[in-house]
């Protein structure tokens, strides 16, 4: 059965009638009734910690107080294997040398 629909247009009677047959077809997931619709809540008030964990989840990192700056830069090739050797972070460890070096 592949009825295509689209919020373009309203139903027709057949395809709203193919819709009930289909919601009748899934004892599992009856349709709601207008009660049950009223009393639904948002998800957020209804579990608001799984709701909050969610948004934690999605948000990534917390901002820094002083976010680093994306910079481009040409440096010598042997320089920059030289901390790439000292493996992970070895970006930070470059900022460090650098604030090091300008004296902060």
């Amino acid at each position: 059965m592949s009825i295509k629909f689209s919020s373009k247009r309203p139903l027709t009677k057949k395809e709203e009638a193919e819709i009930q047959k289909m919601i009748e077809a899934d004892p599992d997931n009856p349709e709601l009734t207008d009660e049950q619709i009223a009393e639904a809540k948002p998800f957020k008030e209804a579990f608001p910690r799984l709701a909050e964990q969610m948004e934690k989840a999605v948000r990534g990192r917390p901002r820094l107080e002083k976010p680093k700056t994306p910079v481009t830069i040409r440096l010598d090739q042997d320089v920059v294997d030289r901390f790439k050797a000292t493996g992970r972070g070895w970006q930070g460890r470059m900022n460090d040398a650098l604030r090091k070096a300008v004296g902060l």
